[in-house]
């Protein structure tokens, strides 16, 4: 199978939290991307971050850290781009993105979404819950051929993820929640940290 690089969106901002940096947010005394890292790096051939602002900030984490491209807000479809471009240099014919806010997220993510991608599509994960469907766009598949095509979209201010991969063919991957635990619960407010916390205590 093809080897896969990991992307970390760490470009966004707590406004509901003061404006914190996320990544650097603490859960159990350590940064949220050095969770997020822990988690993804065995899945993947090697990991890098895609941000803004100080990029000096995640250096000590030892992975290359590129700026998103987002001076104007477009959003984590230009971290991807960014991301893509950097797998393109590097030799990766694909990435797979995840969130630093989110780090519970499956162990299994990268099999599983490139299991389910194929020729003609690629994989995006989405869990399922009283009938509904929910999608989860940043923790997805990208094969590097899409850059170009992202790239013109980001110049037509194209900002919503599952819509331009939706427009590309992409496969929705269903990840299964524990129990009540959504599987890509991600922190936002003061409430949801504190529950991330009693997560992290329990067994």
């Amino acid at each position: 199978m093809t080897q896969i690089a990991g992307v970390i969106l760490a470009g966004g901002q707590a406004t509901r939290m003061g404006g914190q940096d996320k990544g650097m947010m603490r859960l159990g005394g350590v940064p949220l991307i050095e969770r997020v890292i822990a988690r993804l790096s065995p899945q993947c051939a090697t990991l890098a971050i895609s941000t803004n602002g100080d990029l000096t900030r995640f250096a000590d984490f030892g992975y290359p850290v590129f700026p998103d491209g987002s001076t104007e807000s477009q959003g984590p479809l230009a971290g991807v781009l960014a991301g893509l471009d950097w797998a393109a240099r590097t030799g990766f014919e694909a990435i797979v993105t995840v969130a630093t806010d989110t780090p519970f997220f499956p162990t299994d993510l990268v099999d599983r979404l490139q299991a389910s991608s194929v020729p003609e599509g690629f994989g995006m994960a989405v869990t399922e819950a009283e009938e509904r469907r929910f999608w989860h766009p940043t923790f997805a598949l990208w094969p590097v051929a899409l850059r170009d095509d992202l790239r013109v979209a980001l110049r037509h201010n194209q900002r919503r993820m599952r819509q331009f991969a939706e427009s590309k063919g992409v496969v929705p991957v269903v990840f299964e929640n524990s129990g009540a635990q959504d599987a890509f619960f991600n922190i936002n407010t003061e409430t949801d940290l504190a529950r991330a916390e009693a997560l992290l205590a329990s067994p």
